[in-house]
């Protein structure tokens, strides 16, 4: 079982959570929602025992699985062993058991000690763990040949998979899983949802992935209004569901507001007058209706519109035979395509397949794309393709959104001079405004550059390409640092958008919902383009 009980935690004078009681039961999964800045990162701490709770006390069982934020702290590791680490007491036995072998000469005491660490060698499967971390290595596409590797050698995504496997390794009772699908492909996401459906412990997870709670969470345990409140079913559930009590409390009160100020109105006319019983009961009533106190929420949701200064033509985009390697390493092999305009191309596939190389290659090619944003662009030096054409058609105007998206902002000055230069004609009143709808309040939009969080930093490049309107819109994971209502505003707004649109992310909600058509890029580096949904195509690839 793992609970809470009485837990309060504040920074300040701003509350997260006060005098929260909860408990999570074994065979249920739980999304752990609520906007950026509620406390969910905190509340995953106290869960783990990271942080002590200011307030209360929380209960945890025995074996805890939680998902590493530290992608360095691994380093100097074997990948296997990084895996195998996330049962302690497992690794503890393992170290030990070696540093006894390791003796010249072992005591009838190190004989007794070896039999003991044996023991719990069996208990927690240890004879099978190499092949176990294997498994779940594999599932997550870490490919045999690293496993073999130092977690040093490994580039971040590959990493934060690892120390996925570690969290999973060893069957624990619960599993506290913070932002899970960040820098996974679609198809091992697929495969960790699978792996959760059937997990028979305690899942809590943190993610702004909508269509990922939708499908593995039983409950969600919704972080505002200054608590923590457990709703039965999907995150979808949950939205119908606390929208219809909110709206129940608000309606009550408005009854409430208007019988209390009917009361009120006889009191002070008969007051003083003969009717004295009549006004001192109305006076009671006023007090049993007092109305219920609504904390405020604190979900804030953006409000994005991309529009378009002028259209594009009407052939917006021609790929002739388009190729890319890298010294001897083949990437995109012989691609050839035509876009229209008003088209929603979602670059699909997995990690490292060349989505971002194509990306790049295209951008490089642009009339538009300004050549700081290509040189600070990451893996853009020597992204111009080795062969064929990239003809960009007439008006085109491209804006463009990084994977790496910070390198896109520069240091030292604020986020309103910052977006400014864009387009020097604006006024102070009209970026201020456009500020004010991806949620920097009036003060923040002097805010410095060099503080921005990733959310923030993300939700400046959308002010950016509000001002500048371009029709061609080029998304590289837009969404990894989003929250829930951001992306919900996102995708609202590119199915919106009267523009084309070239789209990575690993969103399935985002893709199925946006996507007209589909370039996947397949295992022997050519690219399926398939015109139509990505509902269309997962049919046409199951047939």
């Amino acid at each position: 079982m793992l609970s809470v009980s009485n837990v309060s935690m504040r920074y300040g004078a701003k509350i997260l959570f006060e005098e929260v009681s909860t408990a999570f039961t074994p065979g249920k999964r739980y999304g752990l929602t609520g906007p950026n800045g509620s406390g969910k990162s905190t509340f995953m701490k106290l869960l783990s025992g990271e942080l002590e709770p200011q307030k209360g006390t929380v209960v945890r069982p025995r074996k805890l699985g939680v998902l590493s934020q530290d992608q360095f702290a691994f380093d100097p590791h074997g990948v296997i062993d990084t895996v195998i680490m996330g049962n302690k007491r497992l690794w503890a036995a393992l170290q030990e058991r070696d540093t006894i072998y390791a003796k010249h000469d072992m005591t009838d005491a190190d004989g007794m000690k070896l039999g003991e660490l044996e023991g719990i060698v069996g208990e927690e499967d240890g004879y099978t763990g190499e092949s176990d971390a294997a498994i779940l290595l594999q599932g997550l596409d870490i490919s045999d040949e690293l496993h073999s590797r130092k977690m040093g050698e490994l580039q971040g995504g590959q990493k934060v998979r690892v120390l996925l496997a570690q969290a999973l390794f060893g069957h624990p009772q619960a599993l506290l899983l913070d932002e899970p699908t960040n820098h996974l492909d679609l198809d091992s996401i697929h495969w960790l949802q699978g792996f959760l459906n059937v997990y028979d412990g305690v899942v809590i997870a943190i993610s702004h992935d909508r269509h990922f709670l939708n499908s593995i969470c039983t409950h969600i345990a919704d972080i505002d209004y200054e608590t923590i409140i457990t709703y039965t079913g999907s995150y979808d559930d949950m939205v119908v569901a606390k929208t219809q009590v909110r709206s129940q409390i608000e309606s009550q009160n408005a009854q409430r507001e208007k019988k209390i100020a009917q009361l009120n109105e006889f009191i002070a006319r008969f007051s003083a007058g003969t009717r004295s019983s009549q006004v001192q009961s109305r006076r009671k009533e006023v007090e049993r209706l007092q109305v219920t106190e609504l904390a405020r929420s604190n979900i804030q949701r953006p409000y994005i519109k991309f529009e378009q200064k002028r259209p594009s033509g009407k052939h917006i985009l021609e790929l002739e035979g388009v190729r890319k390697s890298y010294a001897d390493k083949e990437v995109i092999r012989t691609f050839t395509a035509s876009v229209i305009r008003g088209e929603k191309i979602a670059l699909m596939g997995r990690n490292g397949a060349g989505k971002t190389t194509l990306l790049n290659a295209l951008l490089a090619n642009s009339p538009t794309t300004p050549e700081a944003e290509l040189r600070t662009t990451s893996g853009c030096d020597g992204a111009f393709i080795d062969g064929g054409k990239v003809i960009w058609g007439h008006e085109a105007s491209v804006g463009y959104f990084a994977q790496d998206h910070r390198t896109l902002i520069e240091t030292g000055t604020t986020a309103l001079e910052w977006l400014h230069q864009w387009d020097p004609s604006a006024s102070n009143e009209e970026l201020r405004g456009i500020l004010g709808q991806m949620l920097f309040a009036r003060e923040e939009a002097t805010k410095s550059t060099n503080v921005l969080s990733g959310g923030e930093a993300a939700r400046l490049l959308f002010c950016k390409l509000m001002l500048q309107k371009p029709n061609v819109l080029v998304f590289d994971e837009p969404t990894n640092h989003l929250d829930l209502e951001s992306i919900n505003a996102l995708n609202i707004a590119l199915q919106r958008f009267h523009g084309t649109v070239l789209l990575v992310t690993h969103d399935h909600d985002l893709i199925d919902e946006v996507a007209t058509r589909i370039w996947h890029f397949e295992s022997d580096h050519k690219i399926t383009d398939f015109k139509g949904s990505y509902e269309d195509y997962q049919a046409a690839v199951v047939v």
